[in-house]
């Protein structure tokens, strides 16, 4: 019992089985049906199922079985194969028998695609040129007093792909990124927008409490009564704060003034803050507080 695997018309492949010549499409045009009692395996399958009767229309094309072997990177890795397979050293290859090999490669190439046989149809053409220069008579000795070998050129070419292939094949076996691992992408936003906490009346509390702390230090004992203006001190706040940049809260304050003038200048600040005249930040919580112009007044 043979069974063989066919395409039919629409490029899929068939598994028949022929139990009596033993040829698979052998069946005459009329071909009876079998009997009811015969044996499963016996009957003929196709596409795996079992049939009563063989098609009538039953066709095995020449080319039903194709075996497929191992494919080759171009001419001079058939070459090395044949030559590995063979068990020949590299440095004494005996031409006749390598070329009628690789021939046979190569007329079994060309029937199958004409395309890719053309390289390997030259180096055919260089093999059979090597064997022909090996059968002439030797030219005269070079200058070490050795004869050229024709196979020079062909052994050089053949060590040199050996060692490029067993490169490529460490190379190979490196981790390779989509391969072996992926990489780990993470995605940042173009520009990120820098938040500063917001100042809060507590934050403005404790430096106030802060200053004044300081101010009972520096107060002198004098007895005097001062018309203070806070549109003054305003004036005098935003004309420290010309410079530009961030200024430190406690430094737009004279510890000199005493009480009344701290209370007046802390009064010009948080009128400045109201009317938008100035910005006060702070970079985290805890942190010193700056003040500083508006941007468009900066410029």
């Amino acid at each position: 019992m043979i069974e063989n695997a066919i395409p039919d018309h629409s490029g899929a492949q068939v598994a028949v089985t022929c139990p009596r010549s033993g040829i698979p499409g052998t069946q005459s045009e009329t071909a009876p049906t079998l009997e009811a009692g015969a044996a499963a395996e016996h009957r003929p399958k196709v596409y795996g199922e079992f049939m009563a009767e063989m098609p009538r229309d039953l066709y095995i094309p020449p080319d039903a079985l194709e075996i497929i072997l191992d494919s080759f990177e171009g001419p001079l890795d058939l070459l090395l194969y044949l030559i590995r397979r063979a068990n020949i050293n590299v440095l004494d290859i005996p031409m006749a028998p390598l070329t009628a090999q690789y021939l046979v490669y190569v007329e079994a190439m060309r029937k199958g695609n004409l395309e890719l046989a053309a390289e390997y149809l030259l180096m055919a053409a260089m093999l059979i040129e090597i064997k022909s220069r090996m059968l002439l008579p030797r030219p005269p000795k070079a200058e070490n007093g050795e004869p050229e070998d024709p196979r020079a050129e062909l052994v050089r070419r053949l060590i040199e792909y050996e060692r490029m292939k067993a490169s490529a094949a460490k190379l190979d076996e490196m981790p390779q990124a989509g391969r072996d691992y992926e990489w780990i992408t993470v995605w940042i936003a173009d520009k990120v927008a820098e938040r500063q906490p917001e100042v809060s009346l507590h934050d403005l509390q404790v430096a106030w409490l802060s200053l004044m702390k300081q101010a009972r230090v520096h107060q002198h004992h004098k007895i005097h009564r001062e018309e203070l203006s806070v549109r003054e001190h305003m004036s005098i706040i935003l004309r420290r704060l010309q410079g530009g940049g961030y200024v430190v809260f406690d430094q737009l304050f004279d510890l000199t003034l005493g009480a009344q003038g701290l209370v007046v200048s802390f009064l010009a600040l948080l009128e400045l803050a109201r009317e938008s005249l100035i910005e006060i930040v702070q970079n985290e919580a805890m942190a010193p507080i700056y003040v500083k112009l508006p941007d468009a007044a900066t410029v």
